[in-house]
């Protein structure tokens, strides 16, 4: 049976995700993406730059073994046979094996966890990235200066219905968060469907 899972917003927000990270990528190394979820974004990215990036490395992780199997089904149907194996890293369990990313990629985690994995993820950025090295994070956020929008006072309110450890982040908390373990927000992009692309970069 295939293992391929499909999240319908991966479809819808992979391209805008993908010109925002382009010019964030470095020349060579290991881009770790935490929550890879169904995978399609991993392998849908890997694809794209191939041939502009080609000494790049991907690996996924997730703590869902349903996950991992679909990340390497996706990878197969795909032929992509140099991506390294999916990890069973999960943000509330630390330590990490040291994996030594030259950017890290959480996608639409945070608000569909515990903040404990928001605190896990900042730990680990802060020990696996070398200065200057980035984490990049996508999904919905609540700020202070910026009106929440209807649709995500009214997702923000299920994720807190299904487990009320969920919910959207202000992203003043999670940047404060970051600086605590030397990771400072550097850039900030406006997504569609009320979402953002945010990268904090490992302090020297």
């Amino acid at each position: 049976m295939d293992a391929r899972l499909w999240f319908p917003a991966t479809e819808r927000n992979r391209d805008p995700l993908a010109a925002v990270l382009q010019p964030l990528l470095p020349n060579s190394g290991l881009v770790l993406e935490v929550a890879s979820g169904s995978g399609e974004h991993l392998c849908y990215f890997q694809q794209r730059f191939a041939a502009s990036h080609p000494r790049l490395r991907w690996q996924g992780s997730d703590p869902l073994e349903e996950h991992r199997a679909s990340l390497v089904a996706w990878g197969e149907h795909l032929n992509l046979m140099t991506m390294e194996p999916p990890l069973a890293l999960d943000a509330t369990r630390r330590p990490w094996p040291a994996l030594n990313p030259a950017l890290m990629l959480c996608i639409n985690m945070i608000h569909i966890a515990p903040w404990q994995a928001c605190e896990g993820l900042m730990v680990e950025a802060s020990a696996q990235l070398s200065p200057g090295g980035r984490l990049v994070l996508y999904g919905p956020f609540v700020e202070d200066a910026v009106p929440t929008s209807p649709s995500n006072k009214d997702f923000d309110a299920s994720l807190r219905n299904r487990d009320a450890r969920w919910g959207l982040r202000r992203l003043e908390e999670v940047t404060a968060l970051a600086a605590r373990f030397g990771l400072q927000q550097d850039r900030r992009w406006s997504m569609p469907a009320n979402n953002l692309t945010v990268t904090f970069r490992r302090l020297g």
